[in-house]
């Protein structure tokens, strides 16, 4: 087995500490930056640290011929699918804009930097004319048919539009969001590409504010892997965004015409927005009915949600470990704004220190005590060339070739059992959508001084 190809120093730069529920989350933190650049598609930069990972998908191209290279590879699949990306880059761009401390101390500012703009380039690029945007490249279904390298693909890679006729709110909002964001992140360095963020946030806003629909019903192929429940969170998230953005309170406006049908949704993920945009909306307007909506939310989830014996958060059995961190990363944020800080602060640290190692093994690849070496994902699971990598591969019982550093896995069953196993990929997959705010949460607990 091959480790990570970044060189002695640098892994002996990765070390990590854990004693005594005792973790280093600026090791943590770095090492999630490292697992960004392995989800990387398209030419890879002269930088990449994760050099296993190969140039792939070059040849990506929208139904005109269009540009459609970069941006993010899922999960441990090869689809780019446009809305946990956006979902994922809007909750990157909070941590670092709220938590940029955090990642100073870190010494991870410029890493978290170009993880936000490898996203949002590829944003731009999807955002072919004012009511046309790319959301999904690659089809899950015969993508999930082949086990092997990403530089090796050789299927079809069609890509798939959400136009005037065919709408996707949810998608334009959410990528809207998280171009808002990103652009107060590249304010103070990038001006003028702080600009042109802003400019497509609020073209892609206004399509999906005029032309209503949820994206997957346009979108059929996300079906196989992203369902959307409903648009209006991501209206009003987007909204919350481009208000902090612009401070044009036209945006509020938009929020209050949402807000009835907005108020009684729950959840903080790649599909539900309401956690995250009523404690943004708490912080950017002080209005009590958004501090009471978070409160309400975070007060239910830590004192009567169900839990694991060990005492996870347990929402749902797929990717569990993100769903208990996402609840709590809002509600570390409202503890940010006063509502019972020393509490929320207390349970966030439990969640985080659940996936670190306190339920006796680290659920973050290369991190702690016993880490995942079985992850579901196919560029790491396939040794270098010219070794083979196929579905046998996929079946051995060998660890992975390369090391997936700071890569959160799915996490364990309510019985907080899990088998590190690479075909099981309810709990041993990874996802940009969960180290979101696992990285974000991170930065702040760095900040904080835990």
């Amino acid at each position: 087995m091959k480790p990570c190809s970044l060189g002695v120093a640098y892994l002996f730069s990765f070390i990590t500490l854990a004693v005594a529920g005792s973790y280093d989350y600026k090791d943590a933190l770095q090492k999630s930056l490292l697992f960004y650049e392995a989800q990387r598609s398209g030419k890879l930069p002269a930088d990449q640290k994760v050099t296993w990972r190969h140039d792939s998908a070059l040849n990506d191209k929208g139904e005109n011929g269009e540009d459609l290279t970069g941006g993010y590879f899922d999960a441990g699949d090869f689809v780019k699918f446009g809305f946990p990306m956006a979902y994922t880059t809007t909750v990157l761009s909070w941590g670092l804009l709220d938590h940029h401390k955090g990642y100073e101390t870190a010494g991870s500012v410029e890493e978290c930097l170009k993880a936000i703009k490898w996203a949002t380039d590829y944003f731009i690029k999807c955002h072919v004319s004012e009511y046309e945007y790319y959301g999904q490249v690659g089809s899950g279904t015969v993508d999930h048919a082949y086990w092997g390298r990403p530089e090796d693909m050789t299927m079809a890679r069609p890509a798939y539009k959400i136009t005037a006729s065919k709408p996707g709110s949810d998608l334009a909002a959410e990528t809207a969001a998280a171009l808002a964001a990103a652009s107060l992140v590249f304010r103070s360095s990038n001006a003028t590409y702080a600009n042109i963020l802003l400019q497509h946030a609020k073209q892609l806003y206004d399509f999906g504010y005029k032309y209503r629909g949820i994206f997957s019903n346009s979108i059929t192929d996300s079906q196989c892997c992203y369902t959307s429940t409903h648009y209006e969170d991501e209206l009003v998230w987007g909204a919350a965004w481009l208000y902090r953005a612009t401070n044009d309170k036209t945006y509020l406006t938009y929020v209050d015409a949402l807000w009835d049908s907005f108020k009684n949704m729950y959840g903080f993920d790649w599909d539900q927005k309401f956690g995250g945009a009523v404690v943004l909306l708490a912080k950017l307007t002080g209005d009590s009915k958004y501090s009471t909506a978070i409160t309400n939310y975070c007060n239910y989830v830590f004192q009567q949600g169900s839990r694991t014996s060990k005492g996870l958060i347990f929402i749902y059995d797929w990717g569990p470990l993100r769903y208990a961190l996402n609840i709590a990363y809002v509600c570390l944020q409202a503890a940010d704004l006063g509502i019972n800080t020393a509490s929320y602060r207390a349970e966030a640290k439990k969640q985080m220190d659940y996936a670190l190692g306190d339920a006796g093994r680290s659920y973050v690849i290369g991190f702690g005590n016993n880490p995942p070496t079985h992850a579901h994902h196919r560029a790491a699971s396939c040794p270098d060339k010219p070794a083979v990598c196929n579905w046998d591969t996929y079946h051995g019982s060998q660890p992975n070739a390369h090391v997936l550093y700071g890569g959160l896995v799915g996490g364990p069953n309510k019985s907080d059992i899990f088998v590190d196993d690479r075909t099981d990929w309810r709990h041993s997959e990874v996802g940009c959508d969960y180290n979101a705010c696992f990285q974000s949460m991170l930065a702040h607990f760095v900040e904080l001084g835990y």
